[in-house]
């Protein structure tokens, strides 16, 4: 009986391994033999932005809402291009001033909510000198912040008047991208502008899913996650050979800043139930 149970044990292990390894050459295969994938993403990315950019610049000087909306549309051709499919869970707010608050793994985080949220992201002051994507983000009216405690009142007074002027924001709180295993403490003072204009704030949860259809493991995030030292074109063009990747978001409950007696406490709110959408 004891060998039974072995020889049962062992074959199930055996089952579990050559799966693992099929999955595994089913991503190498992906990663080394799909490159004119990637050329051929890049080239229409290229195309659809060159073709956009003259409408949104325009926007730009003539109409606010407008400007609003065209990176939306570009957003949304753009996860068609790459291969992005969004799996949104939970209603977006419609109150006219908002923070949207999210957890950040990869680059592809701003394709996904950019092609669901009407908003301006606010993103670290070193991505304004970003080759292209620095541009890109100037006229689709990125907020760039700086991130030192001596700047720190400053930028709160940034955001609270752009949240007064009703626009929607988006912040990813943990300053960092991660491997999307956890959810890193969000940093809070910019929390403090939503309190100070009692906006609404909504937690939002990104998880990769699916790469062709196959769930994605711990082992495999490092295709789309993008963190640490990792360089960033490798990565890109790794990333646009792969597939069709499947992404959940998850837009949890919004709530009132005016709830919680200090940018702290919401914060770590917001962390929490960010954290329980992984």
């Amino acid at each position: 009986m004891i060998e039974t149970l072995n020889t049962e044990q062992t074959k199930s292990s055996d089952t579990r391994n050559a799966k693992l390894r099929l999955f595994e050459h089913g991503i190498k295969h992906q990663i080394f033999g799909a490159k004119w994938l990637s050329t051929v993403r890049l080239f229409l990315y290229g195309l659809t932005t060159i073709i956009i950019l003259p409408f949104q610049l325009l926007a730009l000087l003539t109409c606010l809402p407008l400007s609003i909306s065209i990176p939306v549309l570009h957003h949304k051709l753009v996860t068609k291009i790459i291969g992005l499919k969004i799996d949104r869970v939970g209603d977006i707010s419609g109150d006219k001033k908002v923070l949207f608050v999210s957890n950040h793994l990869s680059y592809l985080d701003i394709i996904i909510l950019g092609s669901l949220i009407p908003g301006r992201f606010i993103a670290k002051s070193e991505v304004a000198n970003w080759p292209i994507f620095g541009f890109l983000s100037k006229i689709t009216r990125t907020i760039f912040i700086r991130r030192d405690r001596k700047a720190s009142h400053d930028q709160v007074r940034l955001i609270k008047e752009q949240l007064d002027r009703c626009e929607k924001l988006i912040l990813f709180p943990e300053g960092t991208s991660s491997d999307g295993r956890r959810v890193l403490p969000f940093k809070s003072p910019l929390f403090d502008a939503a309190m100070l204009t009692n906006s609404i704030v909504q937690p939002i949860t990104i998880r990769y899913t699916h790469l062709n259809g196959i769930p994605v493991g711990y082992s495999s995030r490092s295709l789309f996650g993008w963190y640490g030292d990792m360089d960033l074109r490798p990565h890109l063009w790794n990333a646009l050979s792969l597939g069709i990747f499947t992404i959940e978001v998850v837009f949890h409950e919004p709530i009132r800043a005016d709830q919680f007696s200090n940018r702290k406490k919401l914060a770590v709110y917001c962390q929490k139930t960010v954290a329980k959408g992984l």
